[in-house]
C-alpha cells in the first residue's frame, strides 16, 4: 500500500513527492531533500486500515 504525499523541505522550501508505505503503520524516518540534499525528519500517521492520515516534516538537526 503505497501512498504519495507532497511535502515542503523545511530547509529550502521546495515541494516534492514522497512515497509512504502505510502497511507498516505510522513511522518516523529521515530522507534527504531531493533538491538541497539536507536531511528531513519525516513522520507519517496511518490508521489501522492502512490509510494515510497525515505527514509532517521537520529539520533533522533541530
Amino acid at each position: 500500500m503505497l501512498d504519495t504525499a507532497r511535502i515542503d523541505c523545511p530547509y529550502c522550501g521546495e515541494s516534492f513527492d514522497i512515497e509512504v508505505d502505510c502497511s507498516a503503520g505510522s513511522q518516523q524516518y529521515v530522507e534527504d531533500c531531493t533538491v538541497c540534499c539536507q536531511p528531513i525528519l519525516i513522520t507519517t500517521r496511518c490508521d489501522d486500515d492502512g490509510a494515510l492520515l497525515g505527514v509532517s516534516v521537520t529539520r533533522e538537526n533541530d
